[in-house]
């Protein structure tokens, strides 16, 4: 390779690293759109505090994020926002889902929610909610934790071992002290999954609400997702109510995969 291919490949991979980095940083940013300060960007990352302060004034120069007036805080602007909800409107898959979604929400009074993995998070690429009943403040575009939630379990526990174990491990990392209670608790909701179909979780993302999930493949590509529905209910029967919606979910699950089967790309 001669020198000037050389000096090319290497800014190629400059720049490719430096939008990469950028991502991480717009990932940062949870559901709930609660700013955050460069110090708290580089703990979510884990990037060097001199390269996320570069990023973070590269992104408010170009309209990604905003400063929360009169501090030192980011927020997420229009144009990331507005990238991502364009993408999820459009997406042909997400609109197809979308009327068997709301058919289970309101046949139960539920949210139904559809997921993706973002980093070691859950991403809800659908989510359709009962016309009747409140229920959880959420919607697509949310961010959940991946090993609390009962979306984020289902979807760790369809996934190959040599995955599953590098997600559980990095998860227990993340939790320090409570790693091995961590553990514990996404193992016996393994078992909630393979002795019944679905594991349920009671206040895994929010106090007082719940959620019951399992994993499905979609499309030609055998995409990885996790299907949850569920629900804001201070006085409740986890079991009671595992039991009502469980086979709803299993009978959501089997037409979703049918219905998406010939689906032939990817989210």
């Amino acid at each position: 390779m001669n020198t000037v291919a050389a000096k090319e490949r290497t800014a190629e991979n400059a720049t490719l690293m430096t939008v990469e980095r950028g991502l991480e940083v717009l990932r940062a940013f949870r559901s709930d759109r609660a700013p955050l300060t460069n110090a708290e960007l580089v703990r979510r990352t884990g990037l060097p505090k001199a390269t996320v302060s570069r990023l973070t004034s590269t992104l408010l120069q170009v309209g990604f994020l905003r400063l929360v007036p009169g501090k030192r805080e980011f927020e997420l602007s229009t144009g990331a926002l507005g990238i991502g909800h364009a993408y999820l409107a459009t997406n042909d898959m997400l609109q197809a889902a979308q009327p068997l979604m709301q058919e289970f929400a309101d046949r139960l009074g539920v949210s139904v929610a559809l997921g993706i993995q973002d980093g070691i998070d859950m991403l809800y690429v659908g989510y359709r909610v009962s016309r009747t009943v409140a229920t959880l403040r959420l919607g697509v575009g949310s961010m959940l934790p991946m090993a609390t939630t009962s979306i984020g379990r289902a979807y760790l526990w369809g996934l190959p071992p040599a995955q599953q174990r590098a997600l559980i491990d990095e998860h227990k990392r993340r939790a320090e002290p409570q790693g091995e209670a961590l553990e514990r608790s996404i193992m016996a909701s393994f078992g909630e999954l393979e002795a019944m179909g679905t594991c349920a979780v009671l206040s895994g993302f929010q106090r007082g609400t719940y959620g019951v999930a399992l994993p499905i493949r979609i499309g030609r590509e055998n995409i990885p997702m996790g299907l949850s529905f569920g629900r804001a209910d201070v006085d409740l029967d986890l079991q009671a109510e595992r039991a009502r919606i469980a086979p709803a979910l299993k009978e959501a699950a089997r037409r979703l995969q049918a219905l998406l089967a010939d689906f032939d790309g990817h989210l």
